[in-house]
């Protein structure tokens, strides 16, 4: 395997056709557009609704970007699951594909499931998996899963596993628990990845090396120009920036609020659909969500 994966990374929505099908071809252009501003790509996650797709939905759309001549290595696919068998069969697919990473969240139906049990699933899909170059980066998002990764599940796993855990997305919202893994692990090469960009600057001042964020599937050149220019005397301001517009999209549901935007930028109705359980934004949301966003001089260039 190349270097490991850093920078900012977009959680790719995922478009729908009216058949209810996922539309390769505009999610092919979308990933495209995003890799022109230096975003890669963690697909198949929350805002992916990878939960929402079967195991051959989700194949069929790390082949399609891999025919579309996107280098896998700035692919992390989601391959999380609650059940053994799927997440060993994604996670297969995409080591044998030379993938970057994946993405794994905990198998997250079960509440209150000890970190031995954590430990064993994990050592489970690993073993099973048994490619050297699988790289797991954890998922830890107990607002969504109420199923957490403790500091103790980490150790444990680095210290079984330390040439397969990479590192992890921290979608707790919790600085300090993020602090806490940039502080212990620091000397382990086990990277953090915030899980939104309000925590890109202070996470890179302390150690982190990018994040994983809904918003830079609307918002990529921004997001990256912190990245970027972190060290510079802008470098606070240009966050201020990004919190403004990240503030703007939480107002509304995640998923539904980035559609719009996409599908506005784009011209194309079409990228508003949804899968069920979850439902578009009201004309009204959407509206009030489109002025807000053009107040603050946002655009999407090149979008098609």
């Amino acid at each position: 395997m190349s270097e490991k994966i850093r920078g900012v990374l977009s959680p790719v929505v995922t478009p729908f056709r009216q058949n209810g099908r996922v539309d390769l071809q505009r999610f092919i252009r979308h990933c495209h557009w995003l890799q022109t501003h230096h975003v890669g790509l963690a697909f198949l996650g929350t805002n992916s609704e990878a939960n929402s797709l079967s195991p051959g939905e989700r194949i069929e759309m790390i082949d399609a970007l891999l025919e579309s001549g996107i280098s896998p290595g700035v692919m992390m696919p989601g391959t999380g699951a609650c059940d053994l068998p799927t997440a060993v069969r994604l996670s297969r697919k995409a080591a044998q594909a030379g993938c970057a990473g994946v993405l794994t969240l905990p198998p997250f139906y079960y509440k209150g499931v000890s970190d031995e049990g954590l430990f064993r699933f994990f050592a489970e899909l690993i073993e099973q998996v048994g490619d050297q170059r699988l790289r797991i980066y954890l998922y830890h998002i107990p607002p969504a899963t109420h199923v957490g990764i403790s500091l103790d599940l980490i150790d444990k796993l680095l210290t079984r596993y330390p040439g397969s855990i990479a590192g992890i997305k921290d979608s707790s919202g919790d600085w300090n628990n993020m602090q806490s893994m940039l502080v212990q692990f620091k000397d382990r090469n086990f990277d953090v990845f915030p899980g939104s960009e309000v925590f890109l600057l202070k996470g890179l001042r302390h150690g982190a090396i990018g994040c994983i964020s809904a918003t830079a599937n609307v918002n990529p050149a921004a997001i990256y120009r912190v990245y970027e220019q972190w060290q510079t005397l802008e470098a606070d301001q240009l966050q201020n920036d990004l919190d403004r517009t990240r503030g703007i999209f939480q107002r509304f549901a995640m998923i539904p609020a980035l559609k719009a935007a996409v599908a506005h930028w784009a011209n194309d109705a079409e990228w508003r659909r949804v899968r069920p359980p979850l439902v578009e934004l009201t004309q009204e949301q959407e509206a009030e969500l489109i002025s807000s966003l053009k107040e603050t001089g946002f655009s999407m260039p090149g979008l098609v």
